[in-house]
């Protein structure tokens, strides 16, 4: 019996020490938690000191160049514009900008299919081409970033509940989806925007690269993706722009 008793208050005072260390890497896991949760929203709050371009004038751009090109559905002009005004606008000091309007990449994501020519792309801002002569429609993705929509040719039709009515963009006008919303769209027939969008850019990507690895198995496309935005942000991140 003593033997019994000996060995019965040996084991637990060896199990004291394992509840208490528990309890602290628990405890240390939830500050690490909170430290990282209160870190994240501080650099969120003041992401805006990081941004270069802002929708106005993006806005006022694309409807310059939709007025401007001597055809309705000349999307060639339309981008030369554009582009030629941004280069104009932004110095090569303050951020990287892609001229090479030839380099097109197809994209799928949500659904939706078409091309994109990304013109600039950092931690915190892209701004695209984006459309297809075809049509194509799909779900927009839930975001960490605001996105606006500057219709250049054709239309974007969009479906976003409990609204039964639906919200039709032609050119010159601007589809603004706030962060955190979720809708559907279509772009009628043929149609291209400029695509902006200002938040975390990285947390875009998976939305936009998925379909590669579930569907399209589409590697070359997938390739030239990272490539393009990889070598858009590590330009910025060299100009000290996020």
């Amino acid at each position: 019996m003593p033997a019994t008793k000996s060995k019965s208050k040996a084991s637990t005072r060896s199990e004291e020490p394992a509840k208490g260390n528990f309890f602290i890497r628990w405890a240390l896991r939830a500050a690490w938690a909170v430290l990282a949760f209160t870190v994240l929203r501080w650099v969120d709050s003041i992401k805006e000191r990081w941004y270069v371009l802002d929708p106005e004038s993006l806005h006022q751009v694309a409807k310059a160049a939709v007025a401007a090109a001597p055809a309705p559905d000349d999307i060639n002009f339309m981008i030369s514009y554009i582009v030629s005004n941004l280069t104009e606008t932004y110095p090569e000091s303050a951020i990287a900008l892609n001229t090479n309007s030839s380099e097109w990449v197809l994209s799928n994501a949500g659904g939706a299919m078409g091309a994109m020519y990304i013109i600039h792309a950092s931690v915190t801002e892209y701004l695209i081409i984006f459309g297809t002569p075809l049509g194509t429609e799909g779900h927009t993705g839930l975001h960490t970033a605001d996105d606006y929509f500057n219709i250049l040719v054709g239309e974007q039709w969009a479906f976003n509940p409990p609204s039964l009515e639906m919200e039709r963009y032609g050119p010159g006008s601007v589809h603004h989806l706030p962060r955190g919303h979720v809708k559907q769209y279509k772009m009628h027939e043929g149609c291209f925007a400029l695509e902006y969008a200002r938040g975390w850019i990285p947390l875009m990507l998976p939305f936009g690269l998925a379909d590669v690895f579930s569907s399209t198995l589409d590697y070359w496309s997938l390739y030239h993706t990272v490539r393009v935005t990889g070598r858009e942000i590590i330009g910025n991140l060299l100009r000290g722009k996020i």
